[in-house]
């Protein structure tokens, strides 16, 4: 049961706008039907693969950012550990490990209940807060893949910050 019980049409399309702002940064993408764009964006320390998808009966704009890191089984439980300390850490959106797959992805949503429409800049906020959350915390991620580090090292290291570049 409904709490209000109003029918309406939504305007447009999310997923029209991000391919248009795709576009417009001419950043790869594949649109793989309505509801779904996929877009490859070059980050700092790798390539960052960003599926959207619109999910219509939840009217929310979900977004995956996933990068080129897959997690051996040995690393899986203190990557977990990582996932923990990292997500303490982030205000929107949050890190989740693909048991399947062994990769490591950025997840955040856009709810748009009732009709709203998502602008550009409201999909702007929410490639941006992904794509700076995925270069903040790659390193870490590395660390406790491939140099063996704990989760602890690993975070303490992604929070230090360093003034200029060498």
């Amino acid at each position: 049961m409904s709490l209000i019980d109003i029918d309406f049409e939504r305007p447009a399309n999310p997923v029209d706008t991000i391919e248009h702002i795709a576009a417009i940064n001419d950043w790869s993408f594949e649109r793989s039907c309505d509801e779904e764009i996929t877009i490859s964006v070059a980050g700092h320390w790798c390539d960052y693969h960003v599926s959207f998808s619109w999910m219509e009966d939840l009217e929310a704009l979900h977004l995956a950012c996933a990068f080129d890191l897959k997690v051996p089984d040995p690393r899986r439980t203190e990557v977990v550990r990582l996932l923990a300390l990292v997500n303490e850490q982030l205000w929107m959106g949050h890190f989740d490990l693909w048991n399947r797959e062994g990769v490591v992805i950025f997840r955040q949503s856009l709810l748009l209940a009732g009709g709203a429409e998502a602008t550009s800049k409201q999909i702007e906020g929410l490639l941006t807060n992904a794509l700076e959350s995925c270069e903040r915390y790659y390193q870490a991620f590395q660390f406790v893949v491939w140099a063996g580090k704990s989760a602890s090292e690993a975070i303490d290291t992604a929070l230090f910050e360093t003034a200029g570049e060498a």
